[in-house]
């Protein structure tokens, strides 16, 4: 799954939003909780458990940061109910701001998760949509 949005904003701005989950869970309204699980709060090796309000109840996944490069790239990976969740935001200079890219792979490795995470992958492509709408506009809006 890929999502990608060009943001009225410099890189700088769009990179701090996603590569640090606290600024990411002020950007996206559907997350109620951020739990840090490591001393550690930005960059490779950050674990920290996500909660967010998925069709009115809260469901809460546990990430790590296990890629960073300042100003350029996170991958966010989750081994949530047989799946791995393999997130990766990418951000790029363009002309009048940035492009931020999103690429998620979902790599089922139990047999539940291998018969339902294809059924899953709409509902996911629509929150991550709606995660990329958020983001655009908490940034465009703080460059204004």
């Amino acid at each position: 799954m890929t999502s990608v949005r060009h943001i009225a904003a410099p890189t700088a701005r769009v990179f701090s939003t996603v590569a640090d989950i606290t600024n990411f869970s002020k950007a996206v309204p559907h997350i109620v909780r951020v739990d840090f699980l490591s001393e550690q709060r930005v960059g490779v090796g950050t674990r920290f458990r996500e909660t967010r309000l998925m069709n009115g109840r809260e469901a809460a996944t546990v990430l790590e940061v296990t890629e960073y490069i300042e100003g350029e790239r996170i991958r966010l990976v989750s081994d949530s109910q047989g799946t791995v969740w393999d997130s990766v935001f990418t951000v790029v200079p363009r002309e009048g701001g940035s492009e931020l890219t999103l690429v998620m792979e979902a790599r089922p490795h139990k047999l539940l998760a291998k018969l339902t995470t294809p059924l899953l992958k709409g509902f996911i492509a629509k929150a991550l949509e709606k995660d990329m709408d958020a983001v655009k506009a908490w940034c465009e809006a703080r460059h204004a």
